[in-house]
């Protein structure tokens, strides 16, 4: 996955999160000031955690089952997921934020 414009710094406030438009689709999250990207869905059940997920800290919560997970590293934090999200490396240039290279779980979030 080549670098992709997913939105602006200022689309999300802390705490948030959003469904970007990208090839293929990403969900970005907004944490204590850094940005963070995984696999915009859920890994038990198809459902956009960037349009439908709850930030807290740095979990997000599937609103259709209620898994959670670790936007850093994409861990599933409890049942019904088991399997970690995708996550992809995060680059803030001149107030646009973009994601690109697909990484594993178990590589350190950005």
């Amino acid at each position: 996955m080549e670098r992709q414009l997913a939105c602006r710094v200022d689309d999300l406030a802390d705490g948030e999160c959003l469904r970007a438009d990208t090839d293929p689709p990403v969900a970005v999250y907004r944490v204590g000031g850094a940005f963070y990207a995984t696999a915009d869905s859920c890994s038990h059940e198809e459902w956009s955690l960037g349009e439908e997920g709850e930030v807290d800290g740095f979990e997000v919560t599937c609103s259709l089952h209620m898994a959670r997970f670790d936007v850093r590293d994409g861990r599933a934090l409890c049942l019904p997921a088991i399997r970690a999200l995708e996550t992809y490396a995060v680059e803030v240039v001149d107030g646009d934020v973009f994601v690109a290279h697909r990484r594993t779980a178990d590589t350190p979030a950005v």
